[in-house]
């Protein structure tokens, strides 16, 4: 399992707070994207303030919507990305390069490429990704989601409860949560 792993490996951990807030998200999928672009200063914002402890749950959902596995690759490169403790700058790289659906998506050395924005020493990176490290744990990931009921990506829940994966729903479900 990647460094900071959910204690049941289906996620990486970001944060200490109390409410816990958990994103299953696709690396292929627009939606995802657009969830991530609009919502990481609001969810930054509530990591520094330590009020919430983040869990992304990277998933292979749409490995069948490109030629090359994409979303498994991409996902297992983040696990790569969380072992040196950059899991979110490596998955904003990732989402900002977002391929589109239906063609091969980044080839590994492309994913590799992605490290050195993303503040990651790339020599181990590159290794971690060339020798397929965590290649088995998106399809854990997403095996451990749909068990437990995840239909879409991106689904979002705050403290177990299913939001709108939208900054303010996030926000104002976090407040709702805080413990008194």
């Amino acid at each position: 399992m990647p460094a900071g792993a959910t204690p049941d490996g289906d996620g990486v951990l970001v944060g200490e707070g109390r409410v816990r807030v958990d994103a299953f998200i696709d690396f292929l999928c627009p939606f995802c994207q657009r969830f991530e672009l609009a919502s990481e200063s609001v969810l930054a914002e509530l990591l520094r303030e330590g009020l919430i402890a983040l869990a992304y749950h990277p998933m292979n959902f749409l490995d069948e919507a490109s030629t090359t596995a994409y979303s498994t690759r991409a996902a297992a490169a983040s696990g790569c990305a969380a072992d040196q403790d950059r899991f979110l700058a490596y998955a904003h790289e990732l989402f900002v390069s977002q391929p589109a659906e239906g063609g091969p998506g980044l080839s590994d050395d492309e994913l590799i490429r992605l490290a050195s924005p993303a503040g990651l020493d790339e020599t181990a990176f590159a290794a971690s990704v060339t020798d397929g490290t965590y290649l088995d744990w998106p399809p854990y990931v997403t095996a451990r989601a749909l068990a437990a009921g995840v239909e879409a990506t991106p689904t979002v829940l705050v403290a177990g409860v299913s939001v709108t994966a939208d900054a303010r729903a996030i926000a104002a479900a976090v407040e709702k949560a805080r413990p008194a």
